[in-house]
């Protein structure tokens, strides 16, 4: 209590709010089936936020129907096994990158695997249940799962985790005028443009269900190169704030883990060098778009 006087009195009350609320760090949930390693570093304390789909086993279809002695020969028929539904838009777990990485396989899809369900996987699935017979709901449910599983191979890790940059979506209208950090949610991308240019672009990671990223257009209300969260202890270097607490930054637990972890609702960048340089670029008061 003493300390936070302290910032009022010296910082101001409008800084002193802004500090209290850095909240971003790296989340410590807990995943299961998930296969991923302890974290790589004393600050990188994160575990796996999304845990992986581990039903892809084929359901029992419905016992048939006992007809009633008064039923009618077509009543007593029995009834159509249920469909189980095994992934749809909006999922996201290590089974949907493994569906990502099969649809790049066959072609269907460009972007690098996300494990996120998006507009992008949805078509791509509807595009492979079109071409092979089945009902094109976007939705991956056991005859779609099988027929893709049969049509590919088994995805290296390479194949799952790219080591290349993920390829950004078509920009949202609003990123199209002045300068914008135009962030995707669905590519997990930040594209650095200028007046409707792409200029550079970087892999991201957003906060957990739990602890969301907020959407929307924000402006770049300060900066900070050093940073360390005022809540979670965690560093934050090259920090962008646009909304409260959240902010663009490095994360080492990204860097380390990839999208095994989540912030706290911070959008954390992998690249350290490409974002020190985006950190000399951006000035306050620059533009911030967050979409799916």
């Amino acid at each position: 209590m003493h300390r936070q006087k302290v910032i009022l009195r010296t910082l101001g009350l409008a800084t002193a709010v802004a500090l209290a609320a850095t909240a971003c760090g790296p989340q410590n949930t807990e995943s299961t089936g998930s296969g991923s390693s302890a974290p790589a570093s004393p600050t990188a304390v994160a575990t796996p936020d999304a845990s992986p789909s581990t039903d892809g086993k084929p359901g029992d279809a419905s016992p048939s129907a006992s007809p009633s002695p008064s039923a009618s020969p077509s009543a007593s028929a029995s009834p159509s096994p249920t469909v189980k539904q095994i992934m749809a838009n909006g999922d996201d777990s290590e089974l949907v990158r493994e569906l990502q990485a099969r649809l790049r396989q066959l072609k269907l899809m460009s972007v690098a695997p996300t494990g996120f369900y998006g507009s992008k996987t949805t078509a791509a699935v509807k595009s492979f249940q079109s071409k092979n017979g089945l009902q094109a709901t976007g939705g991956v449910d056991e005859p779609t799962w099988k027929k893709i599983q049969n049509a590919t191979k088994k995805p290296t890790a390479d194949e799952l985790r790219p080591p290349t940059v993920n390829e950004p979506d078509a920009p949202d209208a609003r990123c199209m005028t002045g300068r914008v950090m135009c962030i995707s949610k669905e590519s997990r991308t930040l594209s650095w443009m200028i007046d409707g240019k792409v200029v550079t672009t970087l892999d991201v990671r957003f906060g957990s269900e739990n602890t969301p990223t907020r959407e929307g257009e924000f402006k770049v209300e300060w900066k900070a190169k050093e940073w360390t969260s005022t809540i979670y202890h965690t560093p934050m270097p090259y920090s962008m704030f646009f909304s409260g607490g959240q902010a663009v930054h490095y994360s080492a637990d990204f860097a380390a883990r990839g999208y095994a972890g989540a912030s706290h609702g911070c959008v954390n960048v992998r690249d350290k060098a490409k974002l020190a340089t985006l950190f000399d670029t951006v000035k306050v008061g620059d533009k911030v778009v967050v979409y799916w």
